[in-house]
């Protein structure tokens, strides 16, 4: 691991960056443009950002208008305002239309701290993953987020870019990002961990205590929950004791549940989830959120190996 830094910082970057080279990408923002960091955005190219306000549902909705004229559009606020208040125009003005619209959103988990349970996304990737035509990123560090941003960028369709708020820390060695191609970080067949997002470092920590003890863990970063990499999951499956999934998230209806209606299907194995359980969130610093609701390395070491040692090994 190196240095850290704001998944959100590279978005407003990578969005500048994009914007010299492609003159039809706009920018919309829903008064949130100084932490969404779309700002930055806003400051290079005025004429092709618009601030509609806290008005996320109408935000969404003039989204699909411009992308109807060919605009390439980049729409951003927190993440429980463009899942949850804005689902309906996601889904019929965005979705159904297959447009062109790139929603990206931070401050998602649990991990945005202070704010509390009503800005605490923990059910986001489940709404946007029922929709049909919804591509999902859920980056892992800011060089990832940069690669997410530039591929939804060229790529037709909608998007849903999941950041969170805080500093995370890069990652080394990740090799190339390819849309619905997950990165197996670590080799090991004693046991697999699939995750996505913040929880892919906690998970770096968990794979290297384990293999103090003998437990070789095979990590998987998977950064696209849509399109899924089905076949690395069949494969971990086959070759491992048993996965574990972990993310920042509840775990009806995001990773844990693409990785359960998989294996359940092709190839029953067991499948232990570090997630969130039937909880909303509430206020504490973003470190004590994670221990609260068990989402640290330590947690993953233990379901790690508690998996190993009840599966025959």
């Amino acid at each position: 691991m190196a240095e850290q830094l704001y998944q959100r910082d590279v978005y407003g970057k990578t969005l500048v960056e994009l914007g010299k080279i492609n003159k039809d990408i706009v920018v919309l923002d829903a008064d949130l443009s100084s932490s969404t960091r779309t700002g930055i955005f806003a400051k290079e190219f005025p004429e092709r950002f618009f601030n509609l306000g806290v008005a996320e549902q109408n935000m969404m909705a003039a989204s699909s208008g411009l992308a109807s004229c060919g605009k390439t559009v980049f729409v951003s606020t927190f993440a429980i305002f463009a899942s949850g208040r804005a689902w309906d125009q996601v889904r019929n003005s965005i979705c159904y239309s297959n447009l062109n619209v790139k929603i990206v959103a931070t401050h998602a988990g649990v991990s945005v701290g202070p704010d509390g349970a009503s800005h605490q996304a923990l059910e986001d990737i489940a709404l946007m993953r029922v929709i049909p035509n919804m591509n999902i990123i859920v980056p892992c560090d800011g060089p990832q987020t940069k690669e997410a941003v530039t591929i939804a960028a060229n790529t037709k369709g909608p998007f849903y870019i999941r950041l969170g708020r805080p500093k995370v820390p890069t990652l080394d060695n990740k090799g190339k990002f390819e849309l619905g191609k997950a990165q197996v970080l670590t080799e090991g067949n004693d046991i697999a961990i699939i995750a996505c997002g913040i929880m892919v470092a906690e998970a770096l920590i968990a794979v290297e205590n384990l293999k103090k003890q003998g437990v070789s863990a095979r990590l998987i970063n998977m950064h696209t929950l849509r399109p899924l990499d089905t076949q690395v999951i069949l494969k971990a499956a086959k070759e491992t004791k048993g996965i574990i999934v972990c993310e920042e998230h509840t775990i009806t209806g995001g990773l844990a549940s693409s990785v359960d209606e998989v294996v359940a299907e092709n190839c029953p194995t067991r499948v232990m989830r570090i997630g969130i359980r039937n909880r909303f969130g509430q206020s504490g610093e973003p470190a004590e959120l994670l221990k609260e609701y068990n989402l640290t390395s330590q947690d993953i070491e233990k379901a790690a190996l508690n998996c190993f040692s009840n599966c025959g090994h």
